[in-house]
């Protein structure tokens, strides 16, 4: 397999409105990331993505963008962009930005063009349709609306958003526009970044015709549609080959053998992908059925394909709170979870806060809640009748505000996240839970990170290793080994707050009578780690060991 900076790089996502305030406005900014660049450095950090800088007015948190040119003001400046990327790349890191082009604000003046008139020059750029029968073009929902479209008295047509109302939909038949976006992404990587990550890009190409669905409440039907391969083909013809970068495509819907077309070196595309069958579709850890989609998504990439590996980001609920255990065994569980993230096939993604262990919040009313998400579909629901109380409980769960609350620094006011008030509540839980607690203790997550983070850069095994499932038929151990120049690691994982033991299989078993133990969540002493051959292994609930076989 082919060798690249991009494969053995570990990034680190800043959601940096909730990451450190250092202008007391609540809210926090550029300025507040380059005050804390060397934490990130220490933990071993090669590439820090940053969510939308750019010019917005906020209706879904700058991903609804009206000047691509601009830095939006809540986070800063263009100087201080500009020092910000001189500063990560001094430290010896990467920094990508996010690339939003599916959509853009309706304040955007493309769009407010585009909605002037039907002869507008730019009334293409945007997607326009008449109704039918005094209702929208068609039956199709989008993310965060009943309905994908929107009615404009200006012109008395509807227009198409795949999000909210406030986001329409770019038109990327239209040359024009793409040429456009291409020069926008030249302007980015010529300031010197390292790359994006692609916000729904597979999205870009639309349905012909835009039939009604049969199934709307899917919303499939958004992407991967016949054209999206010929513009990621033409992207990369003209910017993106010309860079060393890295690009990263945030791809629901997709199946491995889809996901390949995204991402196969041959296709000269992007490099690697966020599918979403583990985040989008298993709300509660299921072993069986994530040790098959990791199965498959390796099959499917193991020659020419490179994943992503990833439990909790900005639009997911944090990973100690859905997949872990975050009351009794949090700090157990967390450190099993990056275990599994940091030794699994693909480019491992850290969430600011996840190396801390963050938990998720529960606000006890719908307006302390600030995801437009979730504010939309409690409106909806409510709507058909069903009790207050009932919606909140049932969206909970799943709200993207459990990954947004400011990042916990310390035990001081606001978890030293800033000296104004928050833009959204500090989690109750950051006294106990923060950064300064955690760098003071030798067994912390965060310390567990940095050697999971240290090995990976010194062992190609942990990045290039084949992959295989030493655990079937196991209901709470997941094990596998990863194998390259005839080192071979094996990673054993309980994944339940319950003791369990795990036989290694027979394939194994001669080379683990001389097994070493790399690393483990739990302290291990001798006797435990020297285990005879064919004897079952003894796991503490939420207990993670890697051994050199």
């Amino acid at each position: 397999m082919e060798r690249a900076w991009w494969k053995e790089a570990v990034v680190y996502q800043v959601y940096w409105r909730s990451f450190l305030d250092a202008n007391g406005d609540g809210i926090g900014d550029l300025q507040g990331l380059m005050l804390r660049l060397e934490y990130i450095q220490s933990l071993g950090i090669d590439v820090i993505w940053l969510n939308p800088i750019y010019e917005s007015p906020d209706k879904d948190n700058g991903y609804d963008i009206a000047d691509y040119y601009r830095i939006m003001a809540k986070a800063g400046t263009m100087e201080q962009f500009r020092q910000l990327l001189d500063k990560v790349h001094e430290l010896g890191m990467k920094l990508i930005m996010d690339l939003v082009v599916n959509h853009t604000s309706e304040q955007h003046v493309w769009f407010e063009e585009s909605r002037s008139s039907v002869d507008h020059p730019k009334r293409d750029w945007y997607i326009w349709r008449p109704g039918k029968e005094d209702g929208p073009p068609n039956n199709w929902r989008s993310y965060f609306e009943p309905s994908t479209w929107t009615y404009d008295e200006q012109t008395e047509m509807y227009y198409f958003h795949s999000f909210a109302k406030e986001q329409p939909d770019l038109n990327w038949r239209n040359s024009d526009l793409r040429q456009e976006i291409y020069r926008m992404m030249r302007f980015w990587l010529d300031q010197g970044i390292d790359g994006f990550r692609m916000d729904v890009i597979n999205l870009l190409a639309k349905q012909e015709g835009f039939p009604d669905a049969e199934h709307p409440e899917r919303i499939d039907y958004l992407g991967n549609n016949p054209g999206i391969h010929e513009y990621l083909q033409e992207m990369h013809r003209e910017i993106l080959q010309h860079y060393d970068i890295m690009t990263v495509g945030e791809i629901p819907f997709v199946t491995p053998k889809e996901g390949l077309l995204y991402v196969g070196s041959s296709r000269k595309e992007l490099h690697t992908l966020f599918h979403f069958q583990v985040a989008d579709d298993m709300p509660v850890w299921d072993l069986a059925r994530y040790k098959e989609i990791q199965q498959s998504w390796y099959e499917a990439f193991s020659e020419e394909g490179w994943n992503s590996q990833f439990l909790n980001n900005h639009d997911h609920t944090r990973q100690v709170t859905r997949y872990g255990n975050d009351a009794q065994y949090r700090v157990e569980s967390a450190k099993l979870l990056a275990t599994m993230i940091h030794t699994l096939p693909g480019t491992p993604y850290v969430f600011q806060g996840e190396e801390i262990g963050m938990t998720g919040v529960r606000y006890s009313s719908i307006e302390e809640y600030q995801d437009i998400a979730m504010k939309n579909k409690y409106k909806e629901e409510i709507g058909k009748g069903r009790a207050p109380d009932e919606v909140l409980r049932s969206l909970q769960p799943l709200s993207r505000d459990n990954s947004r609350t400011p990042m916990q620094w310390d035990g001081s006011k606001h978890a030293g996240f800033t000296k104004g008030q928050p833009w959204i509540q500090v989690n109750p839980n950051y006294e106990v839970i923060n950064v300064e607690r955690d760098l003071a203790a030798k067994d912390s997550i965060f310390a567990y990170y940095q050697q999971l983070i240290a090995l990976r850069k010194t062992h190609a095994v942990m990045v290039y290793g084949d992959y295989c499932d030493q655990s079937a038929g196991e209901k709470h151990v997941y094990a596998y080994s990863r194998s390259l120049d005839g080192v071979i690691w094996l990673v054993i994982l309980n994944h339940s707050d319950q003791e369990q033991f795990y036989r290694v299989p027979p394939s194994l078993s001669d080379r683990y009578a001389n097994a070493r133990l790399i690393i483990g969540n739990l302290e291990r002493s001798t006797s435990d780690s020297d285990v005879v051959t064919n004897v079952d292994l003894r796991l503490r609930p939420y207990e993670g060991l890697i051994y050199s076989l």
